[in-house]
């Protein structure tokens, strides 16, 4: 199961934006993961690490919309000709052949695809 981080609670708790139901449902859908994730701040927004390297991270900038951005870490990767996640959901965009975004325009955007999103993060996290 995931691991909440008080710096994360500590910004949840003083977040001012128009879909922060969503974060936090979002959040609690990563965290009831059987993998060992967990959580800080990266970018200024919650990030989620998997074996020490992050590999989710919000984007809530701007404040009109919520974005779920998965990146495979800080190091620059070798493999990218060759990497390849299957995305069943359809949800994922492909800004680069390794980093994939999740838009959500709305709350019910969120609770629509919030279990998709959690398998999602499941398998890339893996990868």
């Amino acid at each position: 199961m995931g691991t909440p981080a008080q710096d994360v609670e500590q910004y949840l708790a003083d977040l001012e934006h128009p879909l922060k139901e969503g974060v936090l449902l979002l959040r609690a859908a990563i965290l009831a993961s059987d993998l060992p994730i967990t959580e800080h701040i990266k970018w200024n927004a919650p990030s989620f690490r998997y074996e020490g390297e992050d590999r989710v991270t919000f984007r809530l900038q701007p404040r009109g919309k919520l974005q779920l951005i998965f990146h495979r870490g800080a190091k620059v990767r070798t493999d990218t000709a060759v990497f390849a996640f299957g995305d069943p959901s359809g949800l994922m965009t492909w800004p680069a052949p390794d980093r994939a975004v999740i838009d959500f325009p709305d709350l019910a955007a969120v609770t629509t695809h919030r279990e998709q999103v959690s398998a999602l993060v499941d398998r890339w996290v893996q990868t």
